[in-house]
C-alpha cells in the first residue's frame, strides 16, 4: 500500500498532512509514505489531476487509488480509507 502526499512549498497545511500521514503509517506495516511537490515534478502533479494541495492518494499493492482527499484528513480518515487498500 503506498500513501502519497502531493504537496507545494507555500502550502502551511501540507505539513500537517505529513504529520497525519506518519503517525497512521505506524498502523499501517508495510505501507509506504511518498511525497511529490507540485513545483518540483509538475508533471506527475498534472498525470494525477491534482488540483488542490495538500491531497492524499492511497493506492493497493496493485497501484490501484482506493482513496484520494484534499485537505487535511485525520489519522482515523487515513486509517479508514487505508482498509480499501488491504489484499481481500
Amino acid at each position: 500500500m503506498e500513501l502519497t502526499l502531493i504537496s507545494s512549498s507555500f502550502c502551511g497545511a501540507c505539513s500537517r498532512t505529513r504529520a497525519v500521514l506518519a503517525d497512521a503509517a505506524r498502523f499501517l506495516p508495510g505501507a509506504t509514505v511518498t511525497e511529490i511537490d507540485v513545483a518540483r515534478d509538475p508533471d506527475a502533479a498534472e498525470a494525477l489531476d491534482i488540483r488542490f494541495t495538500p491531497t492524499v492518494v492511497i493506492r493497493d499493492d496493485a497501484g490501484a487509488e482506493v482513496f484520494r482527499a484534499e485537505g487535511v484528513p485525520t489519522v482515523p480518515q487515513v486509517l479508514t480509507a487505508a482498509v480499501k487498500a488491504l489484499p481481500g
